[in-house]
């Protein structure tokens, strides 16, 4: 299977390039003009790597990084930050502190960057392989393969409802906001997006999926979710 790559680009023509120079050497791309719209393809797109612009309209490349990072799903997907010239050191420190895996300064040698993305993509497959099973109790959750299983049994969830499973039981005993929940598993932009109806059907269908064990999950009125 190819590894795939999220392109984040305001610049349509820049956003060709790439896309097309990617795929020349073995990839898969896919892509958007900003960081919304990026937050909002990630979940289901499951890039393996994102290459992103700074300044873009919405929501620019250090905020989606931070965004990326402070996502359980996503926060593993390594990020590579394209900046202009003239964007400053102290930019580019904030950045790491966002956690950008790396840089590029534009103009930049598709060569260097296409050697950066394999060399990221190599890093984050080793890791993947340590990280690819999670166990909570009598849960059992396959990342790699998006699977669960209850007493060794499959159940057959929906791949949001994984999502928001894996949020939940990743953070035990922490209370976990619809709007924070509606950002980590859809992506939405709560300034944009923030039906708290959304997640509510969601732990409905997923309580009802897993039986016994959605006892777990519990509303905390007023606030959000938690797992116990």
């Amino acid at each position: 299977m190819k590894e795939r790559v999220l392109i984040v680009d305001d610049d349509p023509e820049l956003l060709g390039i790439l896309r097309k120079y990617l795929e020349n050497h073995g990839l898969e791309t896919i892509s958007a003009a900003n960081g919304a719209e990026a937050l909002a393809a990630a979940p289901a797109g499951r890039p393996d790597l994102i290459i992103t612009d700074v300044e873009m309209p919405r929501l620019d490349g250090f905020a989606l990084c931070r965004r990326i990072k402070d996502n359980k799903a996503l926060a593993d997907i390594p990020v590579i930050i394209m900046t202009g010239k003239k964007i400053s050191e102290a930019d580019h420190v904030a950045g790491y502190g966002y956690g950008a895996d790396d840089y590029v300064v534009k103009p930049f040698s598709y060569a260097v960057l296409l050697a950066k993305v394999k060399s990221m993509l190599r890093r984050a497959a080793r890791g993947r392989k340590k990280r690819d099973v999670f166990k909570a109790g009598e849960l059992e959750m396959n990342l790699e393969g998006r699977t669960i299983k209850l007493k060794g049994k499959l159940v057959k969830i929906t791949s949001k409802e994984f999502d928001l499973l894996h949020t939940l039981v990743s953070k035990p005993g922490k209370v976990l906001s619809l709007n924070s929940l509606l950002e980590a598993v859809w992506g939405y932009n709560t300034a944009d997006y923030n039906d708290p109806h959304t997640v509510e059907v969601h732990v409905s269908n997923l309580r009802r999926k897993i039986g016994g064990f959605g006892k777990r999950i519990k509303a905390v009125p007023g606030h959000g979710y938690k797992f116990e």
